[in-house]
């Protein structure tokens, strides 16, 4: 499969939590490839309404481009959304964090296992489960 595949996976996968969780949520499909700022996943409940941006690594280490980060903010500041990045570990929950709970680089941003262990809220904890 893919990283493209496992990538599309792992979004569709968020998708079906949310919906299970009875929150609305949709794939951006083609983001990052529009001229236009777009998050991976958007999702709402009525009272909050999420933008996300999604990675899934088996690394022990995941890179944002400062590009992916700021139109995550930009987004998410138009469209009155919470800016969140997803990021799932090789055999991990997801986590969730803001873009200020993740290292900033210089020219890029990052979060490693240990990072999203402890700042990164699990599914429930974002939803308020």
């Amino acid at each position: 499969m893919s990283h493209k595949s496992r990538g599309i996976n792992a979004e569709r996968d968020l998708i079906h939590r949310f919906w299970g969780a009875s929150w609305a949520a949709l794939r951006a499909a083609g983001s990052g490839s529009s001229q236009f700022p777009a998050p991976d996943v958007v999702a709402s409940n009525n009272v909050r309404k999420l933008a996300l941006e999604v990675k899934l690594t088996t690394e022990q280490k995941k890179y944002f481009t400062g590009k992916e980060i700021r139109e995550l903010r930009y987004f998410a500041e138009k469209f009155g959304a919470e800016a969140w990045v997803a990021v799932k570990f090789y055999h991990e929950q997801w986590r969730f964090l803001t873009v200020e709970d993740l290292e900033e680089t210089g020219k890029s941003y990052s979060v490693n296992k240990a990072l999203a262990e402890r700042r990164g809220l699990t599914f429930e904890d974002l939803i308020g489960l």
